[in-house]
This record gives structure tokens, C-alpha cells and sequence, in this order.
């Protein structure tokens, strides 16, 4: 009976990846579904909305293609300078606007690193984003498991960090995955010195 419980049990975590990704798929069509039923709903015409989805597509593509081949686009610009204006905002605006770009890689100087520093004592390596340099100081994102997207940023010297070979993907990879998606497991090794 243990046994057969216990291939019950992993044939379930078996599907859960399946499930998690179902779930993301749904919420996204759900999601889609509203905007569509909103749009719709407000016109209450089917060629307007088609019109309003091939507008908004063209123009997410063309600012895109902008970005991507010139750098830089005309409408992000001017709502760059509108936003600028507008006190509190202009701050908020500019923080995501950085922290978007760092995980996109657009405008940036340097390329993306990834490094090891030992947080929060001693003897306990934790992989953290580059997110600027400032002479021998290196400001540092470091992400929680399993969601990267929180975390603390911290000042350290570079005398205090190990390079990683691992890029931002890899990283977060591994940072989602709480260690079980490792690419650069030998680097560990290197971390005991």
C-alpha cells in the first residue's frame, strides 16, 4: 500500500509542471477574453475591435522594431517628456523604466553579469544581478527564492564577488527552480575557498 501511494504521489508531481502551465494559459486567455469582451462591449461593433486589435498590435510592433534596430522611438519619447513633468511619477517611472530595461537588456553600457557574493554571512554563496558599477563597488540585486522578482540590493566591493558564467536567464532559472535547474554546478566548487 506504501508503495503504491507513493507512485501515486509522484506521478502527480509528475503533472504538476503540466498544471502549473495550464493554469498560466487560462489566466492569460481569461485575461485576453475581458480584453476583448471590454473593448467590444464599449463599441459594441466586431469592426471596430478588429481594428482596435490590429492598431495596437501594429504600433507594440513598430515600437519594437524601433527599439530593437534604432534604439530609440518617437512615441516612447514623447511620453518619456510628458511623464518627466509630472512630479512623483516621474520617479516611479524612471525606476521601472531602469529596472524593465536591465532585464531586457536596452541601453545598456555593459553586459549583463551575473556574480556570487556570500549573503548573509559568511559561507553561504547566493548568485545576485549587476545592476550598476561605481569605480571598485559593485550594487548588487540579490532575488529570493522562488520569486526573483523580490529580493535586497546591496553596495559590496569587488574584492567581495565571484563571477559567475551564468547569464540573467540562467539565473533566474535557477533562482525559480530553488537550485534544481543548476547549468554551472561546477562553479560551486569554486566558491569553498
Amino acid at each position: 500500500m506504501k508503495k503504491i501511494f507513493n507512485y501515486f504521489l509522484i506521478g502527480i508531481l509528475a503533472f504538476l509542471p503540466i498544471y502549473v502551465i495550464g493554469q498560466i494559459v487560462f489566466f492569460l486567455n481569461d485575461r485576453f477574453s475581458d480584453l476583448i469582451r471590454f473593448v467590444y462591449g464599449y463599441y459594441d461593433n466586431y469592426l471596430i475591435t478588429v481594428i482596435i486589435f490590429v492598431g495596437s498590435f501594429t504600433v507594440f510592433t513598430y515600437v519594437g522594431y524601433r527599439l530593437s534596430i534604432v534604439g530609440k522611438s518617437w512615441i516612447i519619447s514623447g511620453i518619456d517628456t510628458v511623464i518627466d513633468r509630472i512630479p512623483l511619477l516621474n520617479t516611479i517611472y524612471r525606476v521601472i523604466k531602469k529596472v524593465v530595461n536591465m532585464f531586457s537588456g536596452h541601453e545598456l553600457k555593459e553586459a549583463r553579469e551575473v556574480v556570487y557574493i556570500e549573503y548573509p554571512k559568511e559561507g553561504l554563496w547566493v548568485p545576485a544581478y549587476v545592476t550598476n558599477k561605481e569605480n571598485d563597488m559593485y550594487i548588487l540585486f540579490v532575488p529570493t527564492s522562488p520569486n526573483p522578482t523580490s529580493g535586497f540590493t546591496v553596495i559590496v566591493h569587488k574584492s567581495k564577488v565571484v563571477k559567475s558564467k551564468m547569464n540573467i536567464e540562467q539565473a533566474t532559472s535557477f533562482i525559480i527552480s530553488v537550485g534544481v535547474d543548476y547549468d554551472e554546478a561546477e562553479e560551486a566548487n569554486k566558491l569553498s575557498r
